[in-house]
């Protein structure tokens, strides 16, 4: 399964394979013989039962995480919207390859295997207040690179990003999908001053005045005001879907990225939970938007996968119980 147009792209995401209810009925059903009170562990129960839908075993295991790490430039940047240059783009990149990163850390400490991709970064996206980001031939070969680099033998996928200006194109995809004023998908991101929020919020109206014949068409949002890591990141979602891979989404610019799919095809991103709500203030109102309900709220704003890659404990907790505890019958309990 892959595709060479958006076209083809856009009837892949309305021929995905569902939860497996029967597995799930069977999940509920050993989640009720557990040694515990009914729904004492809380939303721990929901995300296993979640989990062995998806993965098709009533019993499963949590053993093999991916995160990928996905690298773009954007040529937006030349209008001042990030505190930071867009050659530290490359320099974090080296960073994560040699292990040196937060993202790298919570990767080992959770025993997830971390790959990480740059995509073209000698080559940002043009300015989309002026043209389109990227061609179609571009953001294809985009989505294509996210979907390649799922692990087929994976059994869930962390997606992060690492691109100066970044959060100024989640902010105006946000936008773009679900209406309202610039401003109020528009945040500080790296830390930008007052001044610097308002370049921010002035480019974010720009695009979407740019390029409103588009806005009613999620694919070409992204197209139009994306980046070339965002399209990777939703590639990624959308191949771990097809391989019935759940997903833990990341923060603003990876669930701005991952709306896309969801406003595409209604349902897209049943097999993926919100890791975490981060700092950046719009990203709460993406998650709801998306009818997510995050995992941690812990004030991180740093992107990378962190947030996502640290919610892997706690769906690792869920799974142990669910997979791992006695029921009332092997224990020799009496269950009332």
């Amino acid at each position: 399964m892959s595709f060479a147009t958006l076209t083809e792209f856009r009837a892949i995401l309305n021929d995905m394979p569902a939860t497996n209810e029967g597995t799930r009925a069977e999940a509920e059903a050993r989640n009720g013989q557990l040694t515990k009170p009914p729904g004492a562990l809380g939303r721990l129960e929901d995300l296993a039962i979640w989990y062995a839908g998806w993965r098709e075993d009533a019993k499963p295991t949590l053993t093999a995480p991916q995160i990928i790490v996905f690298a773009g430039n954007h040529g937006v940047c030349a209008q001042g919207v990030s505190a930071f240059p867009p050659e530290v783009t490359e320099q974090m990149v080296m960073n994560f390859q040699h292990g040196g990163a937060a993202i790298n850390q919570l990767a080992k400490t959770f025993g997830a295997t971390m790959n990480v991709h740059a995509l073209d970064l000698d080559t940002p996206t043009a300015d989309f207040t002026t043209t389109a980001a990227m061609s179609e031939d571009e953001v294809v070969a985009a989505l294509l690179v996210g979907w390649n680099a799922v692990d087929t033998q994976a059994d869930l996928l962390v997606t992060g990003e690492m691109g100066i200006g970044n959060t100024t194109s989640a902010a105006v995809i946000a936008a773009a999908l679900f209406g309202g004023a610039a401003g109020d998908w528009t945040g500080r991101g790296t830390g930008v001053d007052d001044a610097g929020l308002a370049i921010k919020t002035r480019v974010v109206a720009d695009g979407l005045a740019r390029h409103k014949d588009v806005l009613n068409d999620p694919l070409q949002v992204l197209r139009c005001l994306g980046g070339r890591e965002l399209a990777a990141m939703a590639g990624a979602i959308a191949r771990a879907r097809a391989l019935r891979i759940p997903v833990i989404l990341d923060g603003f610019i990876c669930s701005a990225a991952a709306s896309v799919l969801e406003m595409t095809a209604a349902g897209a991103l049943d097999h993926a939970i919100a890791g975490h709500v981060s700092a950046e203030g719009a990203h709460a109102k993406v998650l709801k938007k998306i009818g997510k309900e995050p995992l941690l709220s812990l004030g991180m704003r740093l992107g990378e996968g962190t947030g996502g890659a640290l919610a892997i404990g706690v769906l690792k907790g869920a799974i142990a119980c669910h997979s791992g505890m006695s029921t009332f019958a092997e224990a020799g309990v009496s269950d009332g």
